[in-house]
């Protein structure tokens, strides 16, 4: 049981990273990119492709570079092509398939079991010690944190302040001879790379790439964020991105609860649909019981 709960932190966590892209892109920049699953799966097919060749910590930043390439396609389209921003997700997100194809050698899965991926090197360096149980837990945390920082820290940069600025009001951010269009480029051009990261961290703890692999990434990232809002609702950008955190690792969680309760596979969707709608009506119920309590008082 500890193991499984172990197992359901870890890929809770790498999930966490494209939790923290749509906390930059849906509430920050106040854009939904509907291309999530798309560049998932082109970070883990990118990722694989490069571990294979012998370089799994190059795979991290190769798959980063791809999927902030996927965000400036994204954003071209809405802000120099006049495309509707879903639509421009749903295009992008068609498109990437077709390209996730093309990177995966025309095949629809690659196989990474015979190369070492960061989380062997991880294995190797606690072989031996208490730690060793928990060397990929380690060093997925590692990476999760120092992601967790830099946003934070860039958050608070100029940048990161007009980033916020345009997704509260771009009006007021023209008006103030600020460039909106470079800054939703820059904003989703990050928060896709985030997204190809996660996906290369999974390809390389699952030791292999499918193109199905993100399918329905975007729907889990949006419930673990609003999970995560329910923690930390109002308190500031640190709070945001922790909370986005944990709730990753709650929906991780729950999904392995329901698989523990012997749930067929095809009904875990359902149980993801069942979560999105609870964490977006359930503050709206309360505050109504709220108002209701205090109108009775």
């Amino acid at each position: 049981m500890t193991s499984l709960i172990q197992t359901a932190v870890e890929l809770g966590l790498i999930s966490s990273l494209t939790v923290l892209s749509l906390y930059l892109s849906y509430t920050m920049l106040n854009v939904c990119d509907l291309s999530t699953d798309g560049a998932f799966t082109l970070g883990a097919a990118v990722g694989a492709v490069v571990t294979l060749s012998g370089h799994p910590f190059l795979a991290l930043f190769a798959a980063m570079l791809t999927g902030m390439l996927s965000g400036f396609v994204t954003a071209l389209l809405q802000t120099k092509m006049g495309v509707d921003s879903l639509l421009a997700g749903i295009t992008v997100n068609t498109g990437l398939y077709s390209i996730n194809i093309a990177v995966m050698g025309r095949s629809s899965q690659i196989n990474i079991n015979k190369s070492d991926s960061i989380f062997y090197f991880a294995s190797d360096m606690a072989e031996g010690s208490f730690l060793a149980p928990y060397a990929k837990l380690i060093a997925i945390i590692l990476i999760i944190l120092l992601v967790m920082i830099c946003i934070v820290a860039f958050l608070r940069t100029k940048l990161g302040l007009a980033i916020r600025a345009t997704g509260d009001n771009p009006d007021m951010v023209r008006s103030s001879s600020i460039n909106t269009v470079a800054i939703t480029i820059t904003g989703l051009c990050l928060s896709n790379s985030l997204t190809a990261l996660s996906g290369c961290l999974l390809a390389q703890y699952n030791k292999s790439a499918n193109i199905d692999i993100g399918t329905g990434m975007l729907t889990i990232a949006l419930a673990s964020l609003l999970i995560g809002r329910l923690f930390f609702r109002n308190k500031g950008v640190g709070y945001g991105v922790i909370g986005a955190v944990i709730g990753a690792i709650f929906f991780r969680l729950v999904y392995t609860m329901a698989l523990r309760l012997n749930m067929p596979a095809f009904m875990l969707k359902l149980v993801s649909s069942i979560i999105v709608i609870l964490a977006i009506s359930g503050p709206y119920f309360l505050s109504k019981i709220r108002k209701k309590g205090e109108a009775n008082a």
